[in-house]
């Protein structure tokens, strides 16, 4: 029922044209006696007008078929026919679709437009609250240090955590807006060579404080032979998807992450405990400048899973988020291209 709700919502548009349409039909039949053909034919462009800004051209040109077949058929010589013995009437129908066309063509320029302006203005929320914050944690610590030189030297190491954290939160951050712009370009090369995946895991770890890594994440790796890949990628990769688990865990609970070896591909699995997520909100969680509605209080920017889905995609495998447990699973499966030879 939820489905077949969203379903309308998302096709509202037609059933409404539909409805306007048919009241055009009656209203024009009704009076047709009071109008002239040129009335009847521009009350019949107004619904591909409509259905036309909406910015899908089969949509538009599918009203304007069905508003020709009508107006021909109930108001163009001869009547309750579809034979068509002018010309003047055929070029009125031809402008129906290409009205309809320019006028999709137009809206669609728009609504890319509307979107470049949301990018522009998620960048600068970006810049403004998530890099802000960490800086004035910086600041405060170092204010703190500065001005108190009696502090015991386990405030100071805290203080010290503090800054790393900060800091590491900043340049992952700046990181991910220049990849998420790097990887936006399609002609990207990927530099394939023999990555250890243990190796880059520990990479990605060093990016995370000790006590993060001991608290929270259990690790599982299974005996793996090396991967033909984009090292920095892939590293990137494990680091956006550490940061997400770690982020949007439940307090007191762990991560799991894992890296499995098939025949033909590796799996990685990481899983931690969450609000539940509707399937819907699923498959938005890898757009970009995606956020959970509830996530506010978390710093993020939106891209880092995006991030992911691009460096899956030009290792030609297949990433997904996946419901259960009461928490989320994200899993990726990368196709194993090349072997070692020993």
């Amino acid at each position: 029922m939820k489905l077949l709700f969203s379903k309308y919502k998302e096709h509202k548009y037609i059933v409404n044209i539909f409805g306007l349409l048919i009241f055009i039909t009656l209203i024009s039949h009704l009076f047709r006696n009071h109008l002239d053909v040129i009335n009847i034919t521009l009350l019949h462009i107004i619904p591909v007008i409509i259905v036309a800004i909406n910015g899908k051209l089969r949509s538009t040109l599918l009203i304007a078929f069905i508003c020709v077949i009508l107006l021909n058929f109930l108001h163009i010589p001869p009547l309750y026919s579809f034979s068509v013995h002018n010309d003047y009437h055929i070029l009125s129908f031809i402008f129906f679709g290409v009205i309809g066309g320019i006028i999709t063509y137009q809206a669609k320029n728009l609504d890319s437009q509307k979107k470049q302006n949301e990018i522009r203005e998620s960048l600068l929320n970006i810049i403004s609250h998530d890099l802000k914050t960490p800086l004035s944690t910086i600041q405060g610590s170092v204010n703190l240090m500065l001005s108190n030189s009696n502090l015991d030297e386990k405030s100071k190491y805290s203080l010290l955590e503090d800054i790393n954290y900060s800091s590491q939160r900043m340049k992952r951050l700046i990181t991910n807006i220049l990849d998420s712009t790097r990887l936006s370009n399609k002609n990207i090369d990927i530099k394939h060579q023999w990555c250890d995946f243990e190796d880059i895991l520990g990479v990605a770890l060093d990016e995370f404080s000790q006590m993060q890594n001991d608290e929270k994440l259990i690790i599982k790796i299974d005996e793996l032979s090396l991967f033909w890949g984009d090292n920095t990628l892939l590293t990137q990769l494990f680091i956006n998807l550490l940061d997400n688990a770690f982020k949007y865990s439940k307090k007191g609970t762990k991560i799991y992450f894992e890296i499995t070896n098939y025949k033909k591909h590796v799996k990685i699995k990481i899983f931690n405990e969450n609000e539940i997520i509707d399937k819907e909100k699923l498959r938005s969680i890898f757009d970009k400048f995606y956020r959970a509605e509830d996530s506010n209080d978390i710093l993020g920017s939106g891209i880092g899973l995006s991030i992911c889905k691009s460096i899956v995609k030009l290792h030609n495998g297949k990433i997904e988020a996946i419901a259960k447990n009461n928490g989320i699973s994200i899993e990726v499966d990368l196709p194993i291209i090349k072997k070692v030879r020993i």
